[in-house]
């Protein structure tokens, strides 16, 4: 029986890992290779230590299987947001048939952070919303306060 779940594992991890490589050859752009790549191989590679610490039985190695699978999905969705973030910065263009660039005017270059403001799509903007007045709202509730410093 643990030499068929052995063989689950490992069938289910190849599988992953040849979708990630799909992935990767397949995808338009940068972005979507990346997030194909890094969720199939993460699931892949999980699979086959899984499979690793089936066939051997040994404590000491199952131990060192599950602590590279928890260091993988710690370590992947970060490595993968920082690849991203470093493609956006570098210019590298969106797939062509890309939807909505939900970081297009929000993100300062020069010093690599988002603005301090709500988000508003294209098709959601309203008169009342590109005013600055309206991208602010005033969390007490009441009147705007007084930008005059001897007013308060």
């Amino acid at each position: 029986m643990l030499a068929l779940l052995t063989a689950i594992c490992l069938l289910a991890g190849t599988f992953f890992m040849f979708v990630a490589a799909v992935g990767l050859l397949r995808m338009p752009d940068v972005y979507m290779r990346m997030s194909s790549t890094t969720k199939a191989s993460t699931l892949g590679a999980s699979f086959l230590m899984l499979a690793v610490a089936l066939h051997f039985d040994d404590p000491g190695v199952t131990g060192r299987a599950l602590a590279i699978i928890a260091f993988l999905f710690l370590t992947t969705p970060v490595a993968a947001h920082m690849i991203g973030r470093a493609a956006y910065l570098d210019g590298v263009p969106l797939w062509p048939n890309t939807v909505r660039d939900e970081l297009a005017g929000r993100y300062d270059k020069r010093v690599a952070e988002l603005a301090n403001q709500p988000i508003v799509f294209a098709d959601q903007m309203t008169p009342a919303a590109e005013s600055p007045a309206a991208a602010e709202p005033n969390p007490t509730g009441g009147e705007p306060p007084a930008t005059d410093p001897e007013a308060r």
